[in-house]
């Protein structure tokens, strides 16, 4: 197995490190949905990340997928994919310590990279 397809695995389990930060402490496992609802500051925002980090999830994957399957070249799919990687653990960072523009930013190049791996599965 090749680097890309061992990305999506890491962008699988990544949410939840999120998900640990934010359910720190007094958690309620019994109603873990609405315990969430009552997370403020840092925490809540590590909550939206884990959300956000399981949004993005699916696009990604496909895009791995389908260019490997499509004979990309695996270059290139390495480099979108580490780089993919890498800006999300950046953009959890930025969401948990409250630098929206960052964020932001940071979220619009992941979101560039998945559609680099689907212009590199089209121009194979």
């Amino acid at each position: 197995m090749f680097f890309a397809y061992w990305m999506i695995l890491a962008a699988a389990f990544m949410p939840y490190v999120a998900t640990v930060y934010s359910k720190r402490g007094d958690v309620d496992n019994h109603a873990p949905r609405q315990y969430a609802g009552t997370l403020t500051g840092a925490r809540q925002r590590a909550d939206w990340a884990q959300q956000n980090g399981f949004e993005s999830f699916p696009a990604f994957a496909a895009a791995v997928i389908v260019a490997g399957i499509a004979g990309a070249a695996h270059p290139a799919m390495n480099w979108l994919t580490g780089i993919y990687i890498a800006l999300r653990i950046v953009y959890t960072f930025a969401y948990i310590t409250d630098r929206a523009t960052l964020r932001s930013i940071v979220f619009s190049l992941s979101a560039a990279c998945v559609l680099g791996l689907f212009v590199a599965a089209g121009l194979a």
